[in-house]
């Protein structure tokens, strides 16, 4: 059991003042999101979880770049489920390294990495905001926050971006956009276009839906031509986007700005390799074939210290699930691109029966199913999720957590994000929901208590 340390404040008193500024949709879809209360980590764990997130971000970027180039546009296309509209420019090489956000389940095997958020993660403003007023309001001296270096990673993260855009000539002020009326896209987009202005960079902010392209051209807001992009809006979605009026398939135009040389992206395009789920059946295909890459490209992919990350954090991961049901070894489908838990299913006998819950694969968020009042769109969400093709992952026990809400007491399940920026661990955010984690698990900030030792946290356990 996580111990959580709840805050001497309601929910009215810690969010009222700056911490409702800094993440104005503390409460979303008329429900508490962020609660007064700490998850607790102890040192050995934080110091781990910095290790371990940083070395997968490094087979992650490694095997983009043998996928880049090595593989055939078949494989791209079939294993990781790239629309071939996307390859050219995922095909594209750029500096490794950009704003990621990984999930872990810490258990009683260690620390596992079940997904890494590589395109366009959010949670940002929680991590490297709203964390260090909740820890300040805890009056404990043994705590610290964990995530107080984030802004600088993502300061520089755009330097270094924009550094290696303007050697390909692309220079003016960068645009940030994300839909307008959208109010956690918009607040973490603004929060990055913050930083972005602090690192010494002219920016803007344009919502989406003003955004205008002219094919061949260049990409406008209001007239004003845009060079560089942060843009949180995912790719796989944007390569199907197209203008109703005027017939012009806007993703394609777009994309085709960013192979000319004429856009720069951030994230850059190379990052939807590495959100595909596919793409996590791949380093594992990789890492079981390991001796016989050399037969293929000419040399070992990875290293016996690259073997025991992969072997330590990562999970057996397949394109089919016939490696588990041979065995009887619980696990879980996902869709290749599936967000917030939709298009997660939690298979086998025993994974039900541990996970205490049916099959979800026909419920992508039973919250929002719950409290959404067009059920058309719902069934169409659903059908979006969960007739992409899937991967299959060994399903791994989530350690339980139990938090104060403005409902009662909720026992939920813990999933640690951890952010990646430009290679470094640079903050946590810890979710508490269901068995699958979707968009309305709990937010309960990261802590470390500099005074619990690997004994005291077993106490800690055994207590709670």
């Amino acid at each position: 059991m996580r111990h959580i340390y709840q805050l001497p404040f309601s929910h009215e008193e810690v969010f009222r003042g700056e911490a409702g500024q800094q993440v104005p949709y503390h409460r979303m879809y008329g429900k508490q999101y962020c609660v007064p209360a700490l998850t607790v980590y102890s040192p050995a764990e934080m110091q781990e979880l910095r290790t371990a997130v940083e070395a997968v971000d490094g087979i992650y970027c490694k095997v983009m770049r043998f996928i880049q180039r090595y593989m055939p546009d078949s494989f791209l296309e079939q294993q990781l489920g790239i629309h071939p509209g996307l390859i050219p420019a995922a095909r594209m090489e750029m500096g490794t390294g950009g704003i990621t956000r990984q999930d872990w389940i810490i258990g009683e095997a260690g620390p596992k990495c079940i997904e890494n958020n590589t395109d366009t993660p959010t949670g940002i403003p929680e991590a490297a905001a709203l964390e260090g007023i909740l820890v300040g309001m805890a009056e404990k001296i043994s705590f610290h926050a964990p995530s107080k270096g984030m802004d600088e990673c993502i300061r520089e993260c755009f330097r270094r971006w924009l550094d290696a855009y303007a050697q390909q000539g692309l220079l003016g002020p960068v645009t940030f956009t994300s839909f307008g009326e959208h109010v956690e896209d918009r607040t973490n987009t603004e929060y990055l276009m913050k930083l972005c202005q602090e690192a010494g960079y002219e920016t803007f902010y344009a919502p989406l839906e003003e955004l205008e392209i002219i094919p061949a051209e260049a990409l406008y807001h209001q007239g004003r031509e845009i060079n560089l992009l942060y843009r949180l809006y995912p790719l796989e979605y944007l390569i199907d986007d197209r203008d109703e009026t005027t017939g012009v398939d806007i993703g394609a135009a777009l994309l085709e700005l960013v192979q000319d040389g004429r856009l720069g992206l951030m994230n850059p395009a190379q990052h939807v390799l590495m959100q595909s789920k596919g793409f996590m059946a791949a380093v594992w295909s990789l890492y079981e074939r390991n001796e016989q890459t050399p037969e293929y490209c000419g040399f070992r992919l990875f290293n016996d210290a690259e073997l025991a990350v992969i072997s330590r954090y990562m999970l057996p991961t397949y394109f089919e699930a016939r490696p588990f049901e041979l065995s009887a070894i619980p696990y879980v489908a996902k869709s290749y691109w599936g967000r917030e838990g939709r298009g997660t299913s939690l298979l086998g006998e025993e994974a039900v029966h541990n996970a205490g819950q049916t099959d979800v694969s026909n419920k992508p968020d039973a919250h929002i199913n719950n409290i959404t009042a067009d059920m058309h769109e719902d069934e169409e969400i659903a059908a979006y999720y969960n007739n992409q093709p899937k991967i299959y992952q060994q399903l791994v026990p989530m350690e339980q957590a139990v938090i104060q809400t403005e409902d009662g007491e909720y026992s939920g399940y813990l999933l640690t994000g951890v952010f990646v920026i430009g290679g470094r661990f640079a903050g946590v955010l810890p979710r508490i929901g269901e068995k699958v984690t979707g968009d309305m698990a709990y937010y309960c900030a990261a802590v470390v208590n500099e005074r619990m030792d690997d004994k005291e946290e077993k106490e800690w356990t055994i207590w709670d």
